[in-house]
């Protein structure tokens, strides 16, 4: 743990920043990642983690990623930092976790998320983790396993307000699945809750973590009480956290952090500071980006939009403003995840679905929707049916029925 993290809460309250009280914590690097993968210290187990395990694993193993520290909002925030750190880089870890925790305190969305209710998000995550356990006691692994597939499945397709019922496809089904037994309704209401969770933190990313760096790059300058090479090791890993994909060349990835961070910087040298904590409290990503992202910081960071074939071979398709924001957004609608809503309950009860593929502008791979049908199949247990269309924009319809293991 930096020596130095005292100083630098001091110094983060001289400069405004409202952090709160936070928990740090050394851990294993094992640890870390485990935290990563599950998003959560404790959460119920699936065979799907595994495999974010190994691509995290494989990615560490190459040299592309390294997590320094997960912090977690809340009364008090709780913050991990890997044991492998250097002290220059947890003087730089512990400025940014800062950095974080004032943004949790500030932005409306983050806040209505974790207050009261995210502030025990760890309490309950774990007692999720023990309902799991004692269901698959209970009723066996392979049946937990049936209703995991289906609500992990279903992660994109929720409604954090719940304002409209037919696209919450998680609380749909929760609340009225034939024949639904309690305690996989309790499953699937607690992947949701997760799942509510962790929507401020997706809807905020560039944001969160261009305000992080911000003030970890402005705490270590100001940090009189740093060595010289204490404060020169930490800027080198304050560059390769901000760098650009692609280390300067031009690349089809976004940094989110490099994005962030240069955004940040142009606002507040432009605007002021009392202007960006006004934006950092009102704006979500959406709206940070098409409102601030402007042609300077554009040309400056050399964004563009860019088409890509199925072979993989891609193209410029366009600087224009508009295309490149909604190019850096469309990723992030919904998750990323085509936009599914429920269309009915038929006769028997069969469950059909349709695919707003006019306003997500997204097709389906089809493969992944038979499966994901299968999922919600077995637990509705009655047919579904989703309603989309196929590459040349006819109408189709995919089915899917449970299997008869699944009908009780």
């Amino acid at each position: 743990m930096s020596r130095h993290l005292a100083a630098m809460e001091a110094l983060a309250a001289e400069l405004g920043l409202e952090c709160g009280p936070v928990d740090f914590e050394q851990v294993p690097e094992s640890f870390m990642l485990e935290i990563a993968i599950y998003g959560l210290p404790v959460r119920m187990r699936h065979w799907s983690f595994g495999l974010r395990y190994l691509r995290q694993m494989t990615a560490r193993h190459m040299g592309q990623s390294r997590i320094y520290e997960v912090m977690f909002p809340g009364a008090p925030c709780r913050a991990f930092l890997a044991d492998s750190n250097t002290e220059a880089e947890n003087a730089l870890v512990g400025a940014h976790v800062l950095g974080h925790a004032d943004f949790s305190r500030r932005n409306a969305l983050l806040r209505g998320f974790t207050d009261p209710g995210g502030s025990g998000i760890l309490e309950r995550s774990a007692a999720h983790a023990r309902l799991v356990e004692r269901a698959a006691l209970l009723h066996g692994q392979a049946a937990v396993d049936t209703v995991l597939d289906a609500a992990l499945a279903l992660e994109a397709q929720v409604d954090v307000h719940a304002g409209v019922p037919e696209r919450d496809l998680l609380l749909f089904i929760a609340r009225n699945a034939p024949e639904l037994q309690d305690w996989e309704r309790g499953i699937l209401l607690a992947v949701r809750e997760e799942v509510c969770y962790f929507h401020p933190v997706h809807a905020c990313q560039i944001m969160n973590e261009g305000w992080a760096c911000y003030w970890h790059a402005r705490l270590l300058r100001e940090a009189g009480f740093l060595a010289a090479p204490l404060y020169l090791e930490a800027i080198r890993v304050h560059s390769d956290i901000v760098r650009p994909c692609g280390d300067g060349r031009l690349a089809l990835q976004l940094n989110p952090y490099h994005l962030g961070y240069a955004l940040w910087d142009h606002i507040i040298e432009r605007r002021g500071l009392a202007e960006a904590r006004r934006i950092c409290r009102d704006e979500d990503d959406f709206g940070f980006i098409r409102n601030y992202l402007d042609r300077d910081v554009a040309a400056q960071l050399q964004l563009f939009a860019y088409m890509q074939d199925r072979d993989g071979a891609a193209w410029l398709a366009s600087r224009d403003l508009p295309a490149l924001h909604e190019a850096i957004l469309a990723p992030r609608y919904n998750y990323g995840a085509p936009s599914i809503r429920v269309a009915g309950v038929g006769a028997g009860g069969r469950l059909a679905l349709a695919h707003d593929h006019d306003c997500d502008g997204r097709g389906l791979a089809q493969p992944q929707a038979e499966r994901v049908l299968d999922y919600i199949a077995r637990v509705w247990r009655r047919p579904v049916e989703l309603h989309t269309v196929d590459q040349r924009g006819a109408a189709l319809c995919l089915q899917a029925s449970p299997q008869p293991d699944a009908v009780h």
